[in-house]
């Protein structure tokens, strides 16, 4: 699989990560043992979790895997706080918080250190002095090597790295990632985020690189009795794209995919991890099987006029 620079810094990254999210809930740990044991023979180092996965249950997952089914060495841990919902408020970017949960989530990962700390959302009520003062700390202490934002606008990523780079000439823990949803259902992004990331020299990790499912062609007829749909936790997560606009967008991913003979997925997926700044593409699969669709993509390739076309049919921007 190819790895890739995250932004300008010292940080490589399978284009394509591991996405955990439903590991302790929609997917078992011996289920997601067999998917991180193909991702990584696959090349894959990337795997991104969260201390809010499954109340904590989705990083103990990957902490006992890794400790067991896979070395450590082979694989980069991202993780994320921020989140407080068992809180007096929905979110916390505090030293005292940032701290703690930082060690809450070394325990569950059963490591000394992550790789790519993110701040999960942001915290309007902590200064960002403050926030960026706790990076700095869990860096100086081995804690963690790089740092990377969430659920972030651009200007909110270009604050924190701007008070960064103003605070020391060689920043802590530099910031060189942001997540964002992006998809051919969402492209977002492109209004102002990637060009920050690009002028800031930072990557971008996207999310929900297949609409969230629906750029799978899975709900053309309907709603699959086994789809993340039919699903009462959720279906509101996927409704929002089951849309008129939504759905002439996967008819255009299913002609271009009849056109070079290769699945409406591959079509969806290809396009973003191709885009210029992504670092990387994170996939969520429930299955094994969903992931070896999804690594026996890795050669998949779009032809410029068609990489075009789908941008002509996704231009037109969500309600």
């Amino acid at each position: 699989m190819e790895q890739r620079q995250a932004g300008g810094s010292g940080l490589w990254v399978s284009r394509t990560a591991l996405g955990t999210m439903t590991w302790g809930k929609d997917t078992q740990e011996e289920d997601a043992a067999d998917q991180l044991t193909a991702f990584v023979d696959a090349g894959g180092t990337l795997i991104d979790t969260a201390d809010i996965y499954g109340g904590g249950q989705s990083e103990r997952i990957v902490g006992r895997l890794v400790s067991g089914v896979v070395r450590r060495d082979d694989v980069i841990i991202a993780t994320k706080s921020g989140h407080t919902p068992q809180g007096f408020r929905p979110c916390d970017l505090s030293r005292r918080h940032l701290l703690a949960a930082l060690d809450a989530s070394l325990r569950r990962l059963r490591t000394d250190h992550i790789d790519l700390w993110q701040l999960h959302v942001r915290d309007p009520d902590t200064p960002v002095e403050e926030t960026l003062a706790a990076l700095e700390a869990a860096e100086r202490a081995g804690k963690v090597r790089y740092a990377g934002t969430g659920d972030f606008a651009a200007w909110q990523f270009a604050t924190y790295a701007a008070w960064q780079r103003a605070a020391t000439r060689h920043a802590a823990a530099p910031i060189v990632t942001a997540g964002c949803e992006y998809s051919l259902l969402n492209r977002a992004p492109e209004r102002d985020l990637l060009p920050a990331l690009g002028d800031l020299g930072a990557g971008l990790i996207a999310w929900s690189p297949l609409g969230r499912g629906v750029l799978s062609a899975q709900y053309r007829s309907g709603v699959p009795g086994e789809s993340r749909a039919a699903r009462a936790h959720m279906a509101a997560y996927v409704e929002p794209y089951l849309d008129e606009r939504s759905r002439r967008i996967v008819e255009s991913v299913c002609t271009a995919a009849e056109g070079l003979g290769v699945s409406p997925l591959a079509v969806a997926l290809s396009w973003v991890r191709d885009r210029a700044g992504v670092a990387a593409a994170v996939v969520g699969p429930r299955t094994t099987a969903q992931l070896e669709e999804i690594l026996a993509l890795e050669s998949v390739e779009l032809p410029r006029e068609i990489r075009d076309a789908l941008d002509d049919a996704s231009s037109a921007p969500a309600p």
